[in-house]
């Protein structure tokens, strides 16, 4: 068998493919099974295979030398391509070394045991092969790193800008997700990971005792909100059944406007208690819509006899007799009053007709009582007799004075004469129309 060249050294397909030759060219049984290596030191014997035949012996230990040689190779194999720790291999020379040595098989033995020396400067010779895919490994480890340092970075950036989010139920979901983004994320060192870590749960930590805090806080508004719109939910229900029509609609709009400034509350507890405090509300709408047509059946009839009712006040106008007027008006205005619903707006105008026959017979009352009041007739009566009294005083003045050959002074006392006597022409019509 020829030497195995460490440099072409490949795992074996079959136990034949590690030798050159017939396997017999190697060793040999003897006539008591024992089983012969030959080498070049002379034969050795390597054991025997009792109860097997000669064949099924010498082929037995020729898989043993084959085992041997394959670890060799594969070995060489894992040098030359780098994969293996060259410390590593160097120790797997060692131990296939010292198993060469002690080897009990059929084959070249020789050029085993030069195979496993050949190692060692393969070793060497492809150590550099071994550093750079040692330094490839590093580097896309260390690329590996760097990338999912970025992602955890990333992580934990958005978490922390989430911390005071108020979007309770979108951010809680999104920091639901960015933990199953760092749990599927590859770990990185125990120091930076934990720093990570802590920055991401505190984070998470920080928005979820704000939600709680937020929702505890909600929860005691929505409580008093809730107990506030029960409460308004019971008055309006009591006011269901009422027919006070006008307080009762002014009741429900304050219940109305209540309602409003209560706020949110539970919008469950919020849904069922609206349900109740509209139904009743409706009940009561109903009911009132329901009177309202009655009356206006009523308020028809009763419109149509106003107006022909206000035919025959306003007929009373004009009037010469004011006591007989005054009597038909009153009889007339009992009848107006017994009338009774009139469509407000109707009425307003209706009303306003007959304000207008009552007030032409309070002034004519009015007018008749001015010119017979005794008191009015004698302020009247001494308003004459004092300008009459002054004219003449006047006069005597001017006529003393002309004597006196006074001009200016008769000249003013005429002139005051004069003025009161335009004073006592008015005076003189007041007093005559008095009766």
């Amino acid at each position: 068998m020829s030497d195995i060249n460490p440099t072409s050294i490949s795992i074996p397909t079959s136990a034949a493919s590690a030798l050159i030759g017939d396997p017999a060219k190697f060793g040999y049984v003897a006539p008591d099974g024992t089983v012969f290596v030959k080498t070049s030191t002379g034969d050795k014997a390597v054991g025997s295979y009792p109860g097997k035949s000669a064949e099924e012996a010498l082929a037995y230990f020729v898989r043993k030398f084959e085992a041997v040689a394959s670890e060799i190779a594969l070995l060489a194999a894992r040098i030359t391509s780098g994969a293996m720790v060259p410390s590593d291999a160097l120790a797997s020379v060692k131990k296939l070394r010292d198993q060469v040595k002690e080897i009990n098989a059929v084959g070249d033995l020789e050029a085993l045991a030069n195979s496993v020396e050949q190692l060692e400067p393969l070793i060497e010779g492809h150590r550099g092969a071994y550093e750079a895919k040692k330094a490839a490994a590093e580097a896309e480890k260390s690329a590996k790193r760097a990338q999912v340092l970025v992602e955890k970075e990333k992580i934990v950036a958005e978490a922390e800008s989430l911390a005071l989010s108020e979007s309770w139920k979108t951010t809680g979901d999104r920091l639901k997700e960015l933990l199953t983004e760092w749990k599927s994320a590859p770990r990185l060192d125990k120091k930076t990971d934990t720093d990570l870590w802590k920055r991401f749960s505190a984070s998470r930590n920080k928005f979820d005792k704000r939600r709680r805090t937020h929702f505890a806080n909600l929860e005691a508004k929505t409580s008093v909100v809730t107990d506030a719109k029960k409460n308004l939910v019971a008055e309006a229900e009591k006011l269901a059944t009422s027919t006070d029509w006008v307080a009762t609609a002014k009741a429900y709009k304050s219940l109305m406007d209540q309602w409003k400034a209560a706020g949110r509350g539970k919008p469950s507890d919020d849904a069922k208690l609206w349900a109740r405090f509209k139904k009743a509300q409706d009940q009561f709408f109903q009911a009132k819509g329901a009177d309202l047509e009655k009356r206006e059946v009523t308020m028809t009839a009763n419109l149509a006899k106003r107006e022909e009712l206000i035919i025959q006040i306003e007929a009373l106008v004009p009037f010469t007799d004011v006591k007989d007027a005054k009597n038909k008006f009153r009889d007339l205005a009992r009848s107006w009053e017994k009338i009774g619903m009139t469509n407000r707006d109707k009425r307003a105008a209706l009303d306003a007709r007959v304000s207008k026959v009552e007030e032409a017979i309070k002034s004519a009352e009015a007018e008749i009582w001015r010119k017979t009041d005794p008191a009015a007739k004698a302020r009247a009566a001494e308003v004459v007799a004092q300008l009459q009294g002054a004219i003449d005083n006047y006069e005597k003045i001017a006529a003393k004075a002309t004597s006196a050959g006074n001009a200016k002074k008769a000249a003013e006392a005429l002139e005051s004469a004069a003025a009161r006597r335009s004073w006592l022409e008015e005076a003189q019509k007041s007093l005559a129309e008095f009766n």
